[in-house]
Order: structure tokens, then C-alpha cells, then sequence
């Protein structure tokens, strides 16, 4: 994220006071790196430097039930964004708000993560904190966050303050990974001259590729494509981190290969470009993609995770000799070079301008495609399917809307959304994290308030991170969201089923009603057949369309997607391979 360098003399704030200090930076730092809502949970700690953030007027401080929520929320303002922030207390906050931080890290999402540390007179000495393990050791959170975050800054002095503060900011924003900053609790509020500006903004010089790399890289790799009889190209989710998007429709254009996405990339890639195909995930594909893809001479994977839930346990069939991988900063073309410090923005809008025209795969593609299915005509009074609520999901979809997918079997029925041109989409495909999507969801919703968000969440997903709801009728969002019930953890009984995945049935309508206890816009329905959806829906994109939207949505505990059939039943394969002989 670049910042011109030109302002090096930022204007005045209208109504703004200034005040020298590490607090007042920080605020007008986040601002500028275009920060406008903050997540946090408020402790003894921190509480002297949410006053500070609170004080500066282009902040919006955003409290949360808890701190795992916070985190979740700042990945995904920083999915609709860019970046993201949240502040919480040492190590009762740090510890919880870890796993959120992981999982911004497995998806490379830039998070400041701000941690209200002990005073500064306290380190060093044989003290026993409250909010600690007991230990006169206060790095135990510094060594749980050095695993997950780019870069560390304990700030307990402030001398230095200034220059670990932009230095950990600037190299989160570099590396698009999170990062973590302690401030020592007696520090915020006092003045120095370090702080006697206005922060300049950063200037993030771009990265530029080697040349002769880049030059090497785009000839074999023209050589290697010009070659193939029926190529195409599958976008990835590393495109985000690379912000490579414009140059890979270029690269589309230009070639008139078929396009396909990663399951992990989708959103990321346009669904309304004429040589799309559908989403490339081995067995559980789009109809006829995998077909395309995997009958190729040679596939391009832009910015691909080959983990093994995209891989589908490790069962696409792809081979090394016919690939291109382009990673980020490297290429690799093949059995053959792998060249670095070729990024990947770069390498495809110069690869766009060396390749031949060749359609072949897409019209392929277009010969054996047969329209999907619409689901059976119901009975009077039939229980809702699954396919039949998606469908009118589906419907709903536009330019202004963005769907939030919960990490289980809404993972493969989202994936068959067709998202109309700007409709975003998000989730959590790496870290997989089951309630991820509840703090998501209202990040996002906070950061797109120009979209209206559609988000699917499981009863087991849900029951995890279910209290900020409240934080999202608080701050007036006016999210749909599906709760799906069928009473238990449907993707983990497709891999491996047992007891342990039936959960306690909840009234979820009961307790939203309870969260929304008449304070603010809030409208919940119960939801068992077509006819109680097509109200729901009615009234929420009607006369609720200001407010947030509850359904709760009645599914038999067997009605899942096929895919998640398929899947489930490989990835358990892969799980439960048994050890190699020593």
C-alpha cells in the first residue's frame, strides 16, 4: 500500500487538536494507512491508549465481546480494506485474540494488532503481574506472536517509540502480513519530541522486479505456452497479496485461454469474464472444469495454495512437467527454472504481450457444456433443501452485495454462487477456523458499508463466536444472515463421524431477539419451507432492508452439498493414512 510522498505536510484536521504524543501518533498513523474503525476489548492495560484513539475524530473505536471476535473482525475489514486493526490487554487479550491473528497470517491479510503492555518500570525487575502466568516473565506473549505476525515492536521507552511503531506499520503493509505492537501502559499520554509533528506519511517504495529475472521468466514461459495445444490459466488466492487482479485479466484477454479459480481464489477472480469455467477443485470442481483443466497440455496456477483441502486429500491430477506456477515473487515453469524477485503483477502483464491467441481449451469447453440442473419441484409443505435455499441465494446477489461463507458445508454451496460483476466474497479457506465468519462478517460489513453482506453460518460455527451479533445491531449493520440448522458439525460428520459432532439444539432466533433487547434495528425470522424463504427474503430485502437480518434456516441433519460428500470422504482418506514403514 503506497502513500504519496508529496504530502509531506499533511493539512490540519478540521476540529483535530494536536498533541505530541505516542498515543496521538499511533491514532493518526492508523488513520493514514486508512484505518477509519478500530476492533477492541478494553483492560487495565489499555485503557489510558483507547483514550487517545477515541480522541482522534477520524477513528471510530469499535468495542467487542471478546477478543478472539476483535480479531476476527479486523481480518475482515482488511479483506474489504486493506488493512485492518485491533487493540486488546497483555496476555489475557493477547492469548485470546491469537488464533484470530493466525489466521489473518495463513491468509496474508495486514493486521495491526496492538497489545496494552505492563508499565514501563516493571520490565527487568523480579515483579509478579496480574494478567500473566504468574512468572516475572512478560515475553510469553511476545514468543506466542513471533510465530504469527511479521514483525514485533515491544515498546517500553520513548526514545524509540517512534521508529518501532512506523517500522512494525510500514512492514506489516509490506509483507501483507499481521503485526504485533506492545505499548507500555504509562507511555501513551506522554509527550515527547519524537512526536512534535504531524506523521508523515509513508511512502512504501513499490517493489520492482530484476529485470533479466523477469525477462528469462516471460520468454521461457511464452516458449512453454506457445507450444501447448490446449493451455489455461487458474487464478489463486495469493493474487490478493500480490494485487495482481488487472493483471491477470490482462494476461486473460490477451491469451483467450479459459479461466478457472482455486477454490480459495474465488471472489478474486471476475465470474462475468466470457472465458470463465468455474471453480478448479480436483473432484468436487465446477461441471466440466476439472475436465478442461486436467485434460490440458499446460496450466498456468497464478498465486495457488496446494494444501490438502484445495487439493481434495491430495488427489488433483496435475503434473509438474505441464505447470506453470507463479507465485508472488517467483515463477516457475515446470520441471525446469524457477526464477525469484519476478513479481507476479509484473510477469503477467508482460507475459500478456509475448503469448499467442489460442482459444482452443475454451472452445472445448464450450462444446461439452450442459447447464446446471434447478432443484426438483417441491411438494406442498416439503421441508426446505439445501439447493432450493441457495437458489435463492443466489438471486440475490449484485453489484452491492458481498456473501460471507462459514467455514463447512456452506463452503461448497457459496462456491456454486455465481458472483454478478462487484459482488464480493470472502473465507477462510487455509486456516479454517469454525466461527470465523460471526467477527468476519462484521469487519467487513463495517469496512463495505456500501455493500450489503449475506452471510452463511453454520448452528456449530455459529455457537462459537455468537455474541457479537450485538456488536453489529450496535453499530446499525444491516447484514442477512442465514443460520443453517441441522444440529451438529456437517463437514466434520463427512470426514469422520461420532457423537462428539451433535450439538445442543439453540432457539438462535430466541437469543438474537435476546441480544437485541428493542435497542436498535434488528428483524429475526424461523424458516422451514420455500414459501416461509421467499417471505424472509421478501421482508428482509423489503421493508428490513435497514436493518440486520436473522434467519434461521431448518435443514434435515443429511442434506449437504454432493461435493462436500466427495471431499469429505478424501480428505479422511488422507487423514487416516497409516504411518510409512521405518
Amino acid at each position: 500500500m503506497a502513500h504519496p510522498s508529496s504530502a509531506l505536510a499533511p493539512a490540519p484536521v478540521p476540529g483535530h487538536t494536536f498533541s505530541g504524543t505516542l498515543g496521538h501518533h499511533l491514532a493518526r498513523r492508523l488513520v493514514e494507512i486508512g484505518v477509519s474503525d478500530v476492533f477492541s476489548v478494553p483492560g487495565d492495560f489499555n485503557l489510558t491508549l483507547l483514550d487517545h484513539l477515541i480522541d482522534e475524530p477520524e477513528l471510530n473505536l469499535i468495542g467487542c465481546c471478546n477478543e478472539l471476535n476483535a480479531g476476527y473482525a479486523a481480518d475482515g475489514y482488511a479483506r474489504a480494506k486493506g488493512v485492518g486493526a485491533c487493540v486488546v490487554t497483555f496476555t489475557v487479550g493477547g492469548l485470546s485474540v491469537l488464533n484470530a491473528i493466525a489466521g489473518a497470517y495463513s491468509e496474508n491479510l495486514p493486521i495491526i494488532c496492538i497489545v496494552g503492555g505492563p508499565n514501563s518500570n516493571d520490565y527487568g525487575t523480579n515483579r509478579i503481574l496480574h494478567h500473566t502466568t504468574g512468572l516475572p516473565d512478560f515475553t510469553q506473549e511476545l514468543r506466542c506472536f513471533q510465530t504469527v505476525t511479521c514483525v514485533q515492536a515491544v515498546v517500553t521507552n520513548l526514545d524509540d517509540a517512534h521508529e518501532q511503531i512506523d517500522t512494525a506499520i510500514s512492514t506489516a503493509l509490506k509483507e501483507s502480513k499481521p503485526a504485533y505492537i506492545s505499548i507500555s501502559c504509562n507511555l501513551s499520554g506522554i509527550p515527547h519530541p519524537t512526536f512534535s509533528r504531524e506523521p508523515v506519511p509513508f511512502f512504501l517504495a513499490p517493489k520492482v522486479s530484476n529485470y533479466l529475472g523477469l525477462e528469462a521468466a516471460v520468454e521461457a514461459t511464452a516458449e512453454f505456452l506457445n507450444k501447448a495445444v490446449k493451455p489455461v490459466i487458474i487464478g489463486g488466492p495469493k493474487l490478493r497479496v500480490a494485487k495482481a487482479q488487472k493483471a491477470f485479466i490482462e494476461l486473460a484477454d490477451a491469451s483467450g485461454y479459459p479461466i478457472a479459480v482455486m477454490p480459495s481464489g474465488k471472489g478474486l477472480v471476475p465470474e462475468h469474464h466470457p472465458h470463465f469455467i468455474g471453480t478448479y477443485w480436483g473432484a468436487v470442481s465446477t461441471s466440466f472444469c476439472a475436465e478442461i483443466v486436467e485434460s490440458a497440455d499446460a496450466y498456468v496456477f497464478v498465486g495457488p495454495i496446494f494444501n490438502d483441502y484445495s487439493s481434495v486429500g491430495y488427489s488433483l491430477l496435475i503434473k509438474k512437467e505441464k505447470s506453470i506456477i507463479v507465485q508472488p515473487n517467483r515463477v516457475t515453469i515446470g520441471n525446469g527454472l524457477s526464477l525469484g524477485w519476478v513479481f507476479m503483477a509484473d510477469f503477467l502483464s508482460a507475459l500478456a504481450k509475448k503469448l499467442k491467441k489460442n482459444s482452443t481449451a475454451l472452445e472445448n469447453y464450450r462444446r461439452i457444456f450442459v447447464p446446471p440442473g434447478t432443484p426438483l419441484m417441491r411438494e406442498k409443505d416439503e421441508p426446505l433443501r439445501v439447493n432450493v435455499l441457495f437458489k435463492h441465494i443466489q438471486n440475490m446477489l449484485g453489484g452491492d452485495s458481498a456473501v460471507i461463507s462459514e467455514t463447512g458445508d456452506s463452503w461448497f454451496n457459496c462456491q456454486k454462487l455465481c458472483l454478478p460483476e462487484n459482488c464480493g466474497y470472502e473465507f477462510q479457506m487455509q486456516y479454517g477456523s469454525i466461527g470465523w465468519s460471526v467477527g468476519a462478517t462484521l469487519g467487513y460489513a463495517q469496512a463495505a458499508r456500501d455493500k450489503r453482506v449475506i452471510a452463511c453460518i453454520g448452528d456449530g460455527s455459529f455457537q462459537v463466536t455468537a455474541q457479537d451479533i450485538s456488536t453489529m445491531i450496535r453499530c446499525g449493520q444491516r447484514t442477512i444472515i442465514f443460520l443453517i440448522n441441522n444440529g451438529g458439525y456437517t463437514i466434520e460428520v463427512e470426514i469422520h463421524d461420532g457423537p462428539y459432532n451433535v450439538i445442543k439444539n439453540w432457539d438462535y432466533t430466541g437469543l438474537v431477539n435476546a441480544i437485541h433487547n428493542g435497542e436498535g434495528k434488528c428483524w429475526t425470522a424461523k424458516v422451514r419451507t420455500e414459501d416461509e424463504l421467499t417471505a424472509a427474503i421478501a421482508t428482509a430485502t423489503g421493508e428490513q432492508k435497514d436493518s440486520l437480518c436473522f434467519i434461521e434456516i431448518f435443514v434435515h441433519k443429511d442434506d449437504t452439498s454432493k461435493e462436500l460428500l466427495e471431499w469429505g470422504s478424501r480428505v479422511s482418506a488422507a487423514n487416516s493414512r497409516p504411518p510409512n514403514p521405518q
